[in-house]
């Protein structure tokens, strides 16, 4: 049994395969899944799993470089956005850039996956760029 606190096996397989420069999204349960792009639904029910939560359990696993937000998350602030604030100034995110949401939903074509929770608040979706542990 695995000592880490990810247990989800499609979750955990995805990251165990990125290399360098390889994004993931994780995004709440209205973002739209391009076709072609794994999506690895974790989605239960309105809230369950929240982003927040999911977002700190892939953070457990992943080394990230830099992450990518839509601008529109300053204008709605979610209360999320004080989460992610945090794990950025704790370094857990890399740099951060801002998209527009129209342009964040063109880079998530370039995912290898998309993970989708059960947050409904607006704009909570992130794009996570794989880094290197060395």
């Amino acid at each position: 049994m695995k000592k880490t606190p990810l247990l989800n096996i499609a979750l955990s397989r995805l990251i165990a395969s990125l290399g360098h420069g390889d994004i993931v999204v994780i995004g709440d349960a209205g973002l739209p899944v391009p076709p072609g792009v794994e999506l690895i639904d974790l989605a239960l029910t309105h809230g369950v799993p929240d982003f927040v939560s999911t977002l700190k359990v892939v953070l457990s696993e992943m080394q990230v470089e830099s992450h990518v937000l839509a601008q529109e998350i300053f204008d709605k602030q979610p209360t999320a956005l004080a989460s992610l604030d945090a794990l950025n100034e704790e370094g857990a995110l890399g740099r951060r850039d801002l998209l527009s949401h129209e342009q964040f939903k063109a880079l998530s074509r370039q995912a290898r996956a998309i993970v989708r929770t059960g947050e409904c608040q607006p704009y909570c979706n992130i794009v996570l760029v794989a880094g290197v542990t060395f």
